[in-house]
């Protein structure tokens, strides 16, 4: 059962705000000299830490950094390994875009309850949970299965 909602930013609850508004401000960091494809993505900690990440491209495009792994980086270098929520924002006006299929296996790495709150430019949100948009992943449990 998929769980989805569209909402208005003042619908949300002023720590999800402020999540929002810290994607937003580093969004404007981005390093994407190739794509000018901006994302600016922020995750919440249990504890209510917030870290922040953007994209940054290189002229070898497969050592390009997603927004959301920035983000995750930053916070698990941090001492944190377990995520509430995330915030995710780019640019284009007429769809939300969630994290790419890398990314999503990079959240997953963490839990499959985590909180996606995609926002697109008008400041509307839509939020979704990992799991539900990312079904069969494989998870840390994977490596615990019997084998042959």
């Amino acid at each position: 059962m998929s769980t989805s909602s569209t909402l208005l930013l003042d619908s949300t609850d002023s720590t999800i705000q402020k999540l929002i508004d810290l994607a937003l401000e580093v969004k404007d960091k981005a390093y994407c000299p190739y794509s000018n494809f901006r994302v600016g993505c922020a995750v919440l900690c249990p504890d209510g830490s917030m870290f922040s990440g953007c994209n940054v491209e290189n002229a070898s495009y497969g050592l390009s950094m997603c927004a959301e792994r920035v983000a995750v980086m930053k916070a698990v270098s941090e001492g944190h390994q377990k995520f509430k929520a995330t915030a995710i924002v780019c640019d284009i006006k007429g769809s939300f875009k969630a994290s790419c299929g890398a990314c999503r296996q990079f959240y997953s790495e963490f839990g499959l309850d985590l909180e996606m709150y995609l926002v697109k430019p008008d400041m509307t949100v839509k939020k979704v949970i990992l799991g539900d948009i990312f079904s069969m992943a494989f998870t840390p449990d994977a490596l615990m299965e019997e084998r042959i």
